[in-house]
């Protein structure tokens, strides 16, 4: 016998559904402004039944808040306006930098409630995992609900799993287990995420730049990298910019290989005093710095079409001394670079990009898949 026929009306009912809760919900995020529920039958062409029952829905999962709008021209009440609500789901972002560790939550608004800041100890997860408990239960204070907690690290990640973070130590680590662990019992869903990625994502939460895109690079414990096309993070894109070759017989890198960006751009915690203290040999390796990352950085902008580089991580804070160093040597090895100018600049999150993009994954979620959240209240 064959496998019995399963109706599939509720089935297409249950998604018709979830796919105008999402719609709906889009364009509030959308429309950047508290938008009526008038405007949204004419955004959506949902009838004013559907939008009633949705944006109800909405309220009550605290996923979205009605605040009072100016009248439009001539004599009338106050409009009453959705917008997104900051007193529901927030997400958890977790960082390792090169002398401290973060901990960061952003609401569903995209606003900063919290950070938390402590230098980097040698057990770094272990203290990741009591700097989670401490943010989720300051936030609850505020009526907050964190659902996911994102963890940068400066490496390769696979399955969960970082790959190698030789500025760690670090190779095939579960950095999971040990944060869940020292989390007091809190029952928190954590991932792990490159950190270059993270900080692309926070950048285009953001508003930086423009609808084509940018390539991200974040100096740090490593170098990294991160791309939005068309207004979204860039998949099966593995960005180890520090190991890429910029002078094949140059110094050994810890990864195995010989001239790797690692070794040009990988700068002191003390380079950004002494260059502002006109240091010379600061000032030289930046200028070395600047180059290398150039060279290296021109090799993607010749594969992908991409107009904007953000500086990130340390980069950002160093950027007076590396742009014209990178603009440079893209000018030189970029042949689009003549018809298309390639703008280099600092990126606006600088150093704090990559924690708050790792909390952001969880509200990008949300707001994706609303049905999800809504379910388990």
């Amino acid at each position: 016998m064959g496998m019995p026929i399963r109706p599939s009306g509720p089935a297409r009912q249950a998604r018709l559904r979830t796919l105008n809760l999402e719609l709906v919900l889009d364009r509030i995020v959308d429309a950047g402004r508290p938008i009526s529920r008038t405007e949204l039958i004419a955004a959506t062409g949902l009838t004013r039944p559907t939008i009633t029952r949705i944006v109800n829905r909405l309220i009550e999962g605290r996923l979205v808040t009605e605040v009072s709008r100016a009248p439009g021209p001539g004599a009338g009440r106050p409009m009453i306006g959705l917008t997104l609500s900051g007193s529901g789901p927030a997400g958890l972002g977790l960082d390792i930098r090169a002398d401290a560790l973060a901990a960061c939550v952003v609401d569903l608004t995209g606003r900063v409630r919290h950070t938390a800041f402590l230098p980097r100890p040698a057990d770094v997860l272990p203290r990741l995992g009591a700097m989670a408990a401490d943010a989720v239960a300051a936030v609850a204070r505020e009526g907050l609900t964190v659902v996911a907690a994102t963890l940068a690290v400066p490496g390769p990640v696979q399955d969960g799993v970082v790959r190698s973070a030789p500025a760690l130590g670090w190779r095939d680590v579960d950095a999971v287990t040990p944060v869940r662990a020292a989390m007091r019992g809190l029952d928190l869903p954590v991932t792990v995420e490159n950190e270059a990625r993270l900080g692309a994502l926070g950048e285009l939460y953001a508003g930086d730049p423009a609808p084509s895109g940018f390539l991200y690079v974040s100096g740090g414990l490593g170098i990294g990298t991160g791309v939005v096309l068309d207004g979204a993070l860039m998949g099966g894109w593995r960005g180890e910019l520090g190991h890429v070759t910029v002078e094949r017989d140059g110094p050994p890198c810890p990864c195995g290989s010989r001239g790797c960006l690692l070794g040009f751009a990988s700068l002191p915690d003390d380079v950004f005093a002494r260059a502002e203290a006109d240091d010379p040999a600061a000032l030289a390796a930046l200028a070395t710095a600047g180059s290398a990352l150039g060279v290296a950085l021109s090799g993607a902008l010749n594969l992908l079409d991409i107009r904007t580089v953000l500086l990130g991580g340390t980069f950002a804070v160093l950027s007076s001394w590396l742009t014209a160093g990178v603009r440079a040597e893209i000018g030189r090895r970029v042949p689009a670079a003549a018809w298309t100018p390639i703008a280099v600049r600092p990126s606006l999150l600088g150093p704090d990009a990559a924690a708050i993009g790792a909390a952001l994954t969880a509200i990008d979620g949300i707001r994706r898949r609303p049905s999800a959240w809504l379910g388990n209240l």
